[in-house]
């Protein structure tokens, strides 16, 4: 298993080295303006993307809740939407690429999928413990 050090050591300095080895091999292939302009738009695009879907997976939360179900895919949908909103604000082409997908319904699903595996596999082995309280006043 690995272990969360190395999870947290590839994330705070193996994935900005290959964005900045990606920015500095397109920028010398496509110019430094080009690139610069290629961020700025791709942040625009995803400050969109990231508002249209972050609204609508609220509407859609509300709509499970007031039909009196637990809203457990909108909720993992609003965390990727969280999460790819986050990567596009992050300078790069790697975490430009990994938050479109995230914003993406269809490809979010995907996202959805594999999370909601991890989460059973985690609960069958008795990694995670899941307890309901019905008892609510």
């Amino acid at each position: 298993m690995i272990s969360m050090f190395f999870k947290l050591f590839s994330v705070f300095l193996i994935i900005p080295i290959i964005e900045l080895y990606l920015l500095i091999k397109i920028g010398g292939m496509i110019g430094a303006l080009n690139t610069v302009l290629i961020i700025l738009i791709t942040a625009s695009l995803g400050a969109y993307l990231a508002k249209s879907q972050g609204f609508r997976v609220l509407r859609e939360i509300q709509e499970a809740t007031s039909r009196g179900y637990m809203p457990g895919n909108e909720l993992l949908h609003g965390f990727f939407v969280l999460v790819g909103s986050f990567a596009l604000l992050t300078p790069g082409f790697l975490s430009d690429i990994i938050g479109f997908s995230m914003l993406i319904p269809q490809i979010r699903e995907i996202y959805v999928a594999m999370a909601k595996g991890i989460i059973r596999k985690r609960i069958q082995n008795g990694q995670w413990q899941m307890r309901m309280y019905t008892n609510f006043r």
